[in-house]
């Protein structure tokens, strides 16, 4: 069939789905019956579908059919950017600030305006940081059982910015990474621009907590030439899961016996109070360790660190150099200061507390529906019933100013489930309550 016959066809679907013609949730023909219509080959059909799926106007669901997508969302469903309307509340991304913390930042800036170093600070650092600061988050690891020289030790511009230059050191376009089904979506954009494959590794039960399959990972190792591994062990994000130490140490064994970088996303971690070693204390010699402080001081302070075996340091020292050169000398001071006098630790310990009664309230709200989240965590996966979709219900929600995810900004498969992902800490109690009851009330009036 000639190209403009193809190109009628997508098109005139696009102009139907657009004009409302065909409005969010209708289910489009099988292949083979728009094949027959149309009187064209089956896989005409398919690319059919395939484009306009990739015009982000359908979607694929296994075992269901080709549905149209809500087109009113906007793209990455709020999480490539924060929602900007005015009085909507967002249950999108986490930004948690505790009472006093405002103060605490005028009150460091007021100490380091008076110390004898701050002229240092108007000048180019070190790239992976000075060594005194390298020593001081040395020592606030040790405090999650990662013990590591602070040659070891880079500072970099946020956890996002640890994970991108790992990526631009250690691997090369084209290299396959395993993951999760889901995962950060950071990683998703970090790995397209860097051209990675992202190779999913499916769940045992999302329900369960038992976390990714590691007999999957293993088939994937023998079929393909895998080159890393990226993992949230301890508080993954957006399952919320703590994986125990028999997974851990399964894990390790398999990327030793097939040579792969684990890439070890520890962004969370701090929410979990007594987890299992972290793999980078498993295995030292292959794992890449990357956090921060966003978390747990605040999201506007970039301030992250990587831990990495000493023959990887100075290739990830050159990725810092040609992005950032080096962490702003204030704010890498501000934050150490804060690690070295216990401020963190307080503040992790009160954060934990503050989700932990959000974790209480939206379990209470949702109880009785299939959901996933660690006790102490700001983020709630929650699956829909089998007849309601997603788009629709974050659509619903957006019309009422509510501000949700579905699982599409995690997913690294090309079956999406049909899942909300809430977060928990970037409005007031009384305001969360009362948007978490209307994500309720609008999932059961979709279902019902």
């Amino acid at each position: 069939m000639g190209r403009a016959r193809y190109k009628l066809i997508v098109d005139a679907f696009a102009a139907e789905i657009q004009e409302g013609k065909l409005p969010p949730g209708t289910q489009l023909p099988p292949h083979r019956q728009l094949a027959a219509e149309k009187g064209i080959a089956l896989v005409t059909a398919s690319r059919v579908y395939t484009e306009l799926e990739a015009m982000g106007l359908v979607s694929g669901e296994a075992g269901r059919g080709t549905f149209v997508r809500e087109t009113g969302l906007p793209p990455g469903h709020g999480i490539d950017q924060p929602a900007k309307t005015d009085g909507m509340i967002d249950l999108n991304f986490n930004s948690p600030s505790l009472p006093g913390q405002t103060e605490m930042l005028r009150e460091s800036l007021r100490s380091l305006a008076s110390s004898g170093d701050l002229e240092s600070l108007l000048h180019y650092q070190p790239h992976s940081g000075r060594r005194h600061e390298r020593a001081i988050v040395a020592r606030h690891l040790e405090r999650r059982g990662l013990f590591v020289d602070a040659d070891q030790i880079l500072i970099v511009s946020g956890a996002q910015h640890g994970l991108a230059t790992t990526a631009m050191a250690l691997l090369h376009p084209g290299d396959v990474v395993a993951t999760d089904a889901l995962i950060y979506p950071g990683f998703k954009v970090m790995a397209d621009v860097h051209r990675l494959e992202l190779a999913p590794i499916p769940f045992v039960d999302p329900l369960s907590g038992q976390g990714p399959d590691l007999d999957a990972l293993e088939k994937l190792c023998q079929q393909r030439r895998v080159r890393a591994v990226y993992a949230m062990p301890t508080l993954h994000n957006p399952m919320g899961w703590v994986m125990n130490m028999e997974w851990r140490e399964r894990l390790v064994s398999i990327a030793r016996r097939f040579g792969l970088l684990i890439i070890e996303d520890a962004a969370y971690a701090f929410h979990a109070e007594a987890p299992p070693a972290p793999l980078a204390a498993i295995a030292p010699e292959s794992t890449v360790y990357v956090s921060g402080i966003s978390k747990s001081i605040a999201t506007g302070l970039r301030v992250g660190f990587i831990a990495a075996p000493p023959q990887w340091v100075p290739l990830i020292e050159r990725a810092i150099r040609a992005t950032t050169w080096n962490t702003p000398g204030l704010m890498t001071a501000m934050a150490c200061k804060w690690i070295d006098d216990g401020t963190v630790e307080r503040l992790e310990v009160e954060k934990r507390q503050d989700a932990t009664a959000r974790q209480a309230m939206a379990r209470k709200i949702f109880s009785g529906m299939d959901s996933v989240s660690h006790p102490a965590s700001y983020f709630f996966w929650l699956s829909l019933p089998e007849e309601v979709r997603a788009d629709k219900i974050v659509m619903a929600l957006m019309n009422s100013n509510i501000s949700v995810s579905t699982a599409e900004p995690f997913a690294t498969t090309d079956h999406v489930p049909h899942a909300l992902r809430l977060a928990l800490g970037s409005v007031e109690m009384d305001v969360l309550e009362m948007a978490l009851n209307k994500v309720k009330q609008v999932i059961d009036d979709y279902a019902y």
